[in-house]
C-alpha cells in the first residue's frame, strides 16, 4: 500500500505527507492532518470536538480502536436543564431542526486522541507536528468548493458572535477559492505547541474554555477538563468477503450492514440497489458536520481518525478563534442517560479490512447518519465488485431513511422503480451533494477522495 495522506481538504492532505517525507508514522501524519483539518475544515470539524480513531500496526498485524469522541460535561456541579438555541436550515432539499448555544458544548475529545496517537505511535517531536496547521493559521487556507456551499447552508450558525469576522469579514460570506483567515489558531496553536494537549484542559485552551462556559451558560468545569482522557480499545471484528473487518459497534451499525449484504458482484444494477438499501437500513436525524482522514506510512502502518464539532454552537473561544462544538445538541447521540464524565454515542466507524497478507484496505467517512451508506457502499464496491478506489467514491449513491430513500442523479433507475413498486418513495437530488458523505480510503490499488467534500489524496514523492 503506497504511502500517503488522502482527507476532506487538499491542506489536510498536505499536512500529512510534509511529515510522511521526513519519516514520521502515519500516527504522526494523522495528527499533522488532524491539526490542519482544525484550520482547513473548520466549517466541518474542530479542535474543540469529539472523534475516534483506528491505527494498524504492521510490524505486529495489530489495530486499536481510539475513542477521543465528547463525554457529558457537569462534574462537580448540580444537574441542571441546557438552555439550548433552537435553529431550522435548509439542507439540500429538507429543512433540519439543530439545537446549539454555550450549553450545547460537550467535553472536547481531540486535542487528547490526537495526544494519545502521537504518544503512542509517533516518532517524530511533537511541535514538528503543529507546525504544517501553524502555518496555515499564519497564512490563511482557500475555501474549497463544498465548504463554501456548505457555508452557505450554515450561515445563520457560523456568522454568530466572533464567527461573523471569520466566514462574513465585511460583511459577506465567503466564497470558494476566497481565503478562509482565523488569525486567533495561531495563538491557539502556539499554545499547543509548547503545552502539549493537556493545554487544552488544564492550560490556555482550557481556563478559555472554562472562562466561557462562566460568562455565557455553558456546563463546562474544571472537573470536566481535568478528568477527560482518550482510550484505547479492541476494534470489533466482523468476517466479511474472506477478510476481516475491523471497525466500530453502536450507533455506526456499519458491523450489522455489511452482515445483511449479498454479493454485489453476481447482481444486476438494479437488484444491487435494492439490495444495498435493504442492508443500509435505518438512521436519519440532523446533519452533523465531520471530516475523516487516512494516513499510510511507508511500513504499512495506517491511521484513520474522523473527527467532528457536531453542527457547532455558534460560539468561539475569544482570541483564539476556536468554534465550541453542539454534540449535546445532537439527538441522534443522546442515547440513555447523560452521566457527568460519561462518554457520549457517535456514528463514526474509522475502519481496516485484513487478509492473511495483511492490510487491504483503511477507510473511513464523514457524514453523520449517512456515514455508514458511503462507507459501506464505497468498501463493497472495492472489496467485492472490484473497483477502483476512486471509482468507488465518485460513484452516485443512496440513503434510507425509514420509507424514504434518497438517491443522487445517475443512480440506477431500474433499481430505484423497484424500490417505489415496493412501497419507498424516491427522493431525487439534483445533484451530487455532501448530503450523502464524505469518504476517503488508501486501499491496495490506490487512494482515494470525496469530491462530494471537495478532498484530496495525496501520495509520498519518490525519493530521488
Amino acid at each position: 500500500m503506497k504511502a500517503g495522506v488522502a482527507a476532506g481538504h487538499p491542506a489536510t492532505a498536505a499536512a500529512g505527507v510534509e511529515i510522511l517525507a521526513e519519516g514520521g508514522s502515519a500516527a504522526d501524519a494523522g495528527v499533522a492532518a488532524g491539526l490542519a483539518a482544525c484550520v482547513a475544515e473548520t466549517v466541518m470539524t474542530g479542535l474543540l470536538g469529539g472523534g475516534h480513531a483506528i491505527y494498524y500496526d504492521a510490524a505486529s498485524g495489530t489495530a486499536r480502536n481510539l475513542d477521543c469522541f465528547c463525554a457529558v460535561p457537569g462534574l462537580g456541579v448540580e444537574p441542571s436543564e441546557p438552555e439550548l438555541v433552537h435553529l431550522k436550515v435548509p439542507f439540500g432539499v429538507e429543512v433540519v431542526h439543530y439545537a446549539i448555544g454555550p450549553a450545547s458544548c460537550a467535553v472536547p475529545g481531540v486535542p487528547a486522541g490526537l495526544g494519545a496517537l502521537w504518544e503512542g505511535h509517533g516518532r517524530l517531536p511533537w511541535a514538528r507536528l503543529v507546525e504544517p496547521a501553524l502555518r496555515l493559521a499564519r497564512d490563511g487556507v482557500e475555501m474549497p468548493p463544498a465548504h463554501a456551499a456548505c457555508l452557505a447552508m450554515l450561515e445563520p450558525v457560523m456568522t454568530m458572535h466572533e464567527g461573523a469576522q471569520i466566514y462574513a469579514p465585511g460583511g459577506r460570506l465567503l466564497r470558494s477559492g476566497e481565503r478562509l483567515l482565523q488569525p486567533g489558531l495561531v495563538a491557539a496553536l502556539e499554545s499547543l505547541a509548547g503545552e502539549g494537549t493537556a493545554g487544552a484542559y488544564r492550560g490556555t485552551i482550557g481556563r478559555a474554555l472554562l472562562d466561557l462556559a462562566r460568562q455565557r451558560g455553558g456546563q463546562l468545569t474544571e472537573g470536566d477538563l481535568a478528568g477527560y482522557e482518550a482510550s484505547w480499545s479492541e476494534p470489533h471484528e466482523t468476517a466479511w468477503l474472506g477478510m476481516r473487518l475491523l471497525s466500530r459497534d453502536g450507533l455506526s451499525s456499519v458491523p450489522a450492514a455489511v452482515s445483511r449484504l449479498p454479493r454485489l458482484h453476481r447482481l444486476t444494477p438494479a437488484d444491487r440497489i435494492v439490495e444495498l438499501v435493504g442492508a443500509l437500513d435505518g438512521g436519519g436525524g440532523p446533519e452533523t458536520h465531520t471530516t475523516n482522514l487516512v494516513a499510510v506510512d511507508a511500513d504499512a502502518n495506517a491511521c484513520v481518525l474522523t473527527t467532528s464539532l457536531g453542527l457547532g454552537a455558534g460560539e468561539w473561544l475569544p482570541g483564539l478563534d476556536l468554534h465550541l462544538n453542539s454534540m449535546l445538541g445532537e439527538v441522534d447521540l443522546l442515547q440513555g442517560p447523560l452521566e457527568p464524565g460519561a462518554r457520549m454515542q457517535s456514528m463514526m466507524a474509522p475502519s481496516l479490512v485484513l487478509d492473511g497478507d495483511g492490510l487491504v484496505l483503511a477507510i473511513g467517512a464523514a457524514g453523520g447518519t449517512r456515514l455508514r451508506s458511503a462507507l459501506v457502499t464505497v468498501a463493497a464496491g472495492i472489496l467485492d465488485e472490484r473497483l477502483e478506489p476512486q471509482e468507488a467514491v465518485e460513484r452516485p449513491r443512496v440513503h434510507p431513511i425509514g420509507t424514504v430513500v434518497h438517491a443522487e442523479p445517475g443512480v440506477d433507475e431500474d433499481g430505484l422503480a423497484a424500490l417505489e413498486a415496493a412501497g419507498r418513495t424516491v427522493q431525487h437530488w439534483p445533484e451530487r451533494h455532501h448530503y450523502f458523505g464524505g469518504v476517503s480510503l488508501a486501499g491496495l490499488t490506490g487512494a482515494g477522495f470525496d469530491p462530494r467534500r471537495s478532498g484530496a489524496a495525496v501520495s509520498v514523492p519518490a525519493a530521488t
